[in-house]
């Protein structure tokens, strides 16, 4: 069973798939989710936090599905073709792991702005009712964290993997995956329609089979 802080984050992000964020309501994220707006305040401090909170939670989540997909291939030396197909994927599903990775935040979106003040309690304000001020959310990734993030990750997860190999071109190999995986989420190929992310595993293997040693 999802806590509360759990539920209520999923309540935000599937109304923030049919609202623009500056007009989602607090008391609407707090009666999805089946808590009241008291205990959506205490966990979040407010909107900003919320927001914040669901960026770090998508971070963490495509983080956490590089560790998957690679792990999941790494023996049958797909890792880096997984890493794009993942990343693809990803980016194109949920609008905050794209932002996060290319630095563009549209009006629709939260903004990852810098965390609050720690502790305490703040005074009612126009946005609900007193509330105990939580900790602050870390900020989350800058884009070329984020892929240097994943790319270490990936690594690591190949490394542990199998006989170890030249560390620089594993990193290497996986950065070229990141960086296709990254262009088609941006720019889907202009085709016939295909499975998502697999004109990116194309160009993946060519790339690799290029240079295999890189």
């Amino acid at each position: 069973m999802p806590t509360a802080r759990e539920a209520l984050l999923d309540a935000a992000a599937s109304t923030l798939a049919v609202l623009p964020w500056p007009e989602v309501r607090m008391g609407r994220i707090a009666a999805a989710a089946g808590f009241s707006r008291q205990t959506l305040y205490n966990e979040f401090g407010g909107k900003d936090g919320l927001g914040r909170a669901l960026i770090g939670r998508a971070a963490d989540r495509y983080l956490a599905g590089v560790d998957e997909a690679v792990g999941t291939h790494a023996a049958t030396g797909r890792g880096p073709v997984e890493l794009a197909l993942w990343t693809v994927r990803a980016a194109r599903a949920d609008v905050l792991v794209r932002a996060l990775l290319t630095g563009f935040w549209d009006a629709r979106l939260p903004r990852p702005g810098p965390p609050g003040p720690t502790g305490g309690t703040e005074p009612e304000g126009a946005d609900g009712p007193p509330r105990h001020r939580p900790a602050p959310c870390q900020a989350p990734p800058a884009p070329a964290e984020l892929l240097a993030l994943a790319r270490d990750r990936a690594v690591a997860v190949l490394r542990g993997a199998g006989p170890s190999r030249d560390d620089t071109g594993l990193e290497s190999r996986c950065e070229i995956a990141l960086r296709i995986g990254l262009s088609y989420a941006v720019a889907p190929a202009v085709t016939a329609p295909s499975p998502v992310g697999s004109d990116a595993v194309r160009l993946v293997h060519e790339a690799l089979a290029r240079d295999p040693g890189c």
